[in-house]
């Protein structure tokens, strides 16, 4: 794209109009980054990811919906699917559960129909077939044409609105839009209300249990139109009057005749109608569709340009873009225009000092995605803390999955811990430390989840507790951030005490098998013991086995190689991790995917895995095996995730490991080099700075690191520290064909547990 500089008038202006027109150029160019977006990327295959029109962090994602046929539709849409149920509000992407799908709205035409209909008989309900022919896929923008009515249907919108325009054909017959609160995207309705206000006016709710037990929603809907006739349905019972209240709450509008083109605002909020009203007034006043769309694209434009790539290789460009897109989705919203949120206890915050988040998959995203934010979002990265923080307090614990005010409970360890402690490690404003401290402290004191045992015994018993050894793997994890706190306060007792559970995880290491292994309350290694099947067998792993948790000590990688009893017998191991060869079984977790051996890139406990031949001194295979995944295990292409995106971890893995760096013990403030599969990358950082990857002969053959120099001056370490790179300047890596084998090689020069 080029863009014509503006003309120099005067020669006085000379300076200045250069300066402009590059602001302009780069403007420019930072306007076509949403072009490298397919949000189509991971709608196949096991990505489970939304597709639809949001704007980042969004509290809306307004998207299309499929009727639900299990697991591959757990955000409501899979690239598979012909048939469409409507579009609903609320989604999640890339999660390995169902729920959300609030609000449904489905134009349609000729009789009036109050059921979606069957997926083997389409034609008895109000749903369409559709093509990916007559699709459209932006970011902030989704358009799709319903074969079976001829309508156009176009969404956009912004953080708490959504904004649908339907071109209805010109024939005569009756066109209808119809609001179903009764359809949810795997969960169940328990009270939805409607209510008619004016002719253009709709307010309503819809609560409902599912993976989130206790969600409550409320919506407001304007038409750009009066509507000229509105009937309720309770399920297919016509209510009378302008309001209805039921679990199953329906409303139609009809038309005699074709209205042209028909817009909606649907605001929603999590507190009241009311305030579902105000955002719409908030934040899109008006009716020009276009504006609200050319928001939305600036607004990712804006978050796209946060890190920007140089690749000759367009699938990698497209690859990397669309991650970028997708590690933005959440967490989302959970506040009105005016800061009003609901808490987890059910009550009110009016007017909250932070904008408050949900959706926190944190068992996923502490891994990657919160140090991606470290970098590439610091400024949302305190009101992030202070939700987590808030939720602790209403609830008496940190979030642990958390969706819509609600605490699903789901996976193990309490892993706000580490996200919390690299953000006040990283020193993130405005957070106080003590009270960090003290809200870690709570977390990891309570009874539940194997912790119990944890506390009296110093292990959990596989006899006694479901998924022991994951669960102690986490928590020691979890323990070391709190160390890490509990050090740069100065909190001796604290920093000695979870120090020292931080390597309870050596009490699972079985040194004649040489893996993590179940205890009995005995203290002794559960039998029967089997590596590769033992999630069945024994059920001591989260969506895992032996070979794969075995490797899940990234605080302390130099403890585990002592385990081991040297680099060459740990290294020996980790390479037989990605050859090893044997059947899941049957009842395998579907998680387990993206497999390499029994490495498994389809599920986040082995991300950091591939990172740890650094810290044998063998920087090298890192870089063979982060080449291998990012080459293998991620395709521009429906199926191109090697598993569950898991609300952007698997995309926040992808964009770290192109630039070249991996944070494998997010807390310590360090990220181990790989291999860069971009030529260039720059981080935008606050106050003007930005840190440049420069990388020298990058290609397919030369994944290898040469030589490395950081601002000018040789770098012999196989890491980087986060201090350095929020200073701001240049990595320099110069690349090869054949391993430099002593690149990262003496210990001095290896990554260590921790950095000050």
């Amino acid at each position: 794209m080029v863009t014509q500089l503006p003309p120099v008038l005067r020669r006085g202006n000379l300076l200045l109009g250069l300066a402009a027109g590059l602001l302009l150029v780069h403007a420019a160019a930072a306007q076509e980054l949403t072009s490298y977006v397919d949000p189509l990327i991971g709608t196949g295959g096991h990505g489970h990811v939304f597709v639809g029109a949001n704007v980042p962090f969004g509290a809306v994602q307004l998207g299309p919906q499929n009727i639900f046929k299990g697991w591959d539709w757990c955000s409501g849409y899979h690239y598979s699917d012909s048939l469409l149920t409507g579009f609903s509000h609320t989604h999640l992407s890339g999660t390995g559960a169902s729920d959300l799908g609030d609000v449904l709205i489905m134009p349609y035409t000729g009789p009036l129909k109050t059921d979606k209909g069957q997926q083997k008989a389409p034609h008895q309900g109000y749903l369409s077939r559709y093509s990916h022919q007559r699709e459209t896929a932006q970011p902030g923008y989704y358009a799709v044409t319903l074969d079976d009515y001829g309508i156009r249907a176009e969404l956009t919108s912004t953080e708490r609105v959504g904004m649908h325009r339907y071109t209805f054909p010109k024939e005569g017959k009756p066109a209808h839009v119809i609001i179903d609160l009764k359809e949810g995207i795997d969960d169940k309705a328990t009270d939805t209300y409607l209510e008619q206000v004016d002719a253009q006016t709709f307010i309503g709710y819809r609560f409902s249990h599912g993976w989130a037990d206790h969600q409550r929603l409320y919506f407001a809907i304007k038409t750009s139109a009066p509507v000229p006739a509105f009937a309720l349905y309770n399920e297919a019972q016509v209510l009378p009057g302008k309001s209805g209240k039921g679990v199953a709450i329906k409303g139609v509008f009809t038309f005699a005749k074709s209205p042209g083109t028909l817009q909606l605002k649907v605001g929603i909020s999590p507190v009241s109608a009311q305030n579902a009203l105000a955002n719409i007034r908030a934040e899109i006043p008006g009716w020009d569709f276009a504006q609200v769309q050319q928001a939305a694209t600036q607004k990712w434009n804006q978050e796209l340009g946060k890190v920007t790539i140089e690749t000759p290789d367009p699938a990698v460009r497209r690859t990397f873009y669309t991650a970028l897109y997708h590690a933005w989705f959440a967490p989302a919203l959970f506040n009105d225009a005016n800061r009003d949120y609901r808490g987890t206890d059910g009550q009110v915050y009016p007017k909250a000092p932070f904008a408050n988040y949900t959706t926190f998959s944190l068992w996923d995203t502490y891994r990657t995605e919160h140090s991606l934010f470290t970098l590439a979002q610091p400024e949302r990265v305190g009101d992030m803390m202070q939700s987590m923080l808030a939720i602790g307090r209403q609830q008496g614990k940190l979030p642990i999955w958390h969706l819509m005010g609600n605490e699903t409970n789901t996976m193990v360890g309490y892993s706000a811990v580490p996200a919390l402690a690299e953000a006040y490690l990283k020193g993130t404003p405005g957070l106080d430390g003590r009270q960090v401290l003290a809200a870690m402290k709570a977390a990891s004191t309570r009874d539940d989840q194997g912790v119990g045992y944890l506390k009296t015994l110093g292990f959990i018993p596989a006899d006694k507790e479901g998924e022991s050894v994951a669960k102690a793997m986490e928590y020691a994890i979890d323990d070391w951030s709190i160390a890490q706190v509990a050090k740069k306060l100065g909190e001796q007792a604290d920093y000695k005490m979870y120090s020292e559970r931080a390597r309870y995880y050596q009490k699972y290491f079985d040194p004649h098998t040489r893996f993590m292994r179940g205890l009995t309350s005995d203290g002794k290694f559960q039998l029967p013991f089997d590596p590769i099947q033992s999630i069945h067998r024994q059920n001591n792993y989260t969506e895992g086995n032996a070979w794969q948790y075995t490797w899940l000590v990234p605080h302390d990688v130099p403890g585990l190689i002592k385990l081991f009893g040297s680099d060459a017998a740990f290294v020996q191991k980790l390479d037989s991790l990605f050859i090893v060869q044997g059947s899941l079984g049957e009842s395998a977790s579907p998680d387990i995917s993206g497999l390499i051996g029994m490495y498994a890139h389809g599920n986040e406990p082995s991300h950091a895995t591939t990172y740890l031949y650094a810290y044998a001194g063998q920087q090298w295979k890192t870089a063979e095996k982060v080449r291998q995944v990012l080459r293998e295990m991620y395709r521009d292409q429906p199926d191109g995730i090697s598993g569950n995106e898991d609300c952007g971890q698997m995309s926040a893995w992808y964009i770290l490991s192109a630039l070249g760096f991996y944070p494998v013990s997010p807390s310590s403030g360090a990220y181990v080099l790989g291999s860069p599969l971009v030529d260039k990358a720059t981080i935008r950082l606050p106050q003007g700075k930005s840190f440049v990857i420069d990388v020298q002969h990058n290609s397919p053959q030369n994944l290898y690191i040469q030589s490395v120099t950081l601002n000018g001056q040789p770098y012999p370490n196989s890491y980087l520290l986060h201090r350095d790179i929020v200073a701001g300047g240049t990595l320099q890596l110069t690349m090869g064909p054949q391993p430099n084998r002593a690149f990262g090689a003496a210990p001095a020069n290896r990554p260590r547990e921790v950095y000050p």
